[in-house]
């Protein structure tokens, strides 16, 4: 996680910007807690992980607690949520962001959501956009030192 926000956000970021992901991106353990995030292996290595949530979170890991909604969702009504998507940088390219959405829009389909939403980096929106999501809004996601890093919120009916 930590190499995929320093090296595949760069062409996308300032220092200060990647600097600033640091401190709302990475791990959220009520993802695993959930049994809702997966990882995908290639030669003995984690080449990318990525889940989804029934809860309200939009994004942030664990160290991200001023973002943190556990609420759960009400399939019929709300979006469930893309969540801690990160590609090792070795692996890029390879179709691992793929799996990871298609395992995860089955299990959020099966589990009742209508609808998938989830707040992209810059480096992450062609590929959901590639997989049929869209942009719902442009943000600015504002870190815990105060510096402003762009995002876009984006879903997709199931």
């Amino acid at each position: 996680m930590e190499r995929a926000i320093a090296e595949l956000q760069r062409p996308f970021l300032s220092a200060e910007q990647i600097a600033a992901s640091h401190l709302s991106m990475g791990l959220d353990t009520q993802l695993i807690d959930d049994g809702t995030y997966f990882l995908i292996e290639r030669e003995g290595t984690a080449a990318g992980c990525g889940g989804w949530s029934r809860r309200a979170t939009l994004y942030g890991g664990n160290h991200a607690t001023a973002l943190r909604d556990n609420r759960l969702l009400d399939p019929a009504t709300e979006a469930a949520r893309i969540r801690a998507m990160y590609t090792d940088p070795d692996f890029v390219r390879q179709g691992i962001g793929r799996v990871i959405l298609e395992l995860c829009e089955t299990a959020a389909r099966q589990a009742g959501f209508k609808r998938l939403e989830m707040m992209a980096t810059r480096a992450g929106e062609p590929l959901y956009l590639a997989c049929g999501y869209q942009v719902i809004k442009q943000v600015d996601r504002m870190a815990e030192n105060g510096v402003a890093v762009p995002g876009a919120v984006m879903g997709k009916p199931l």
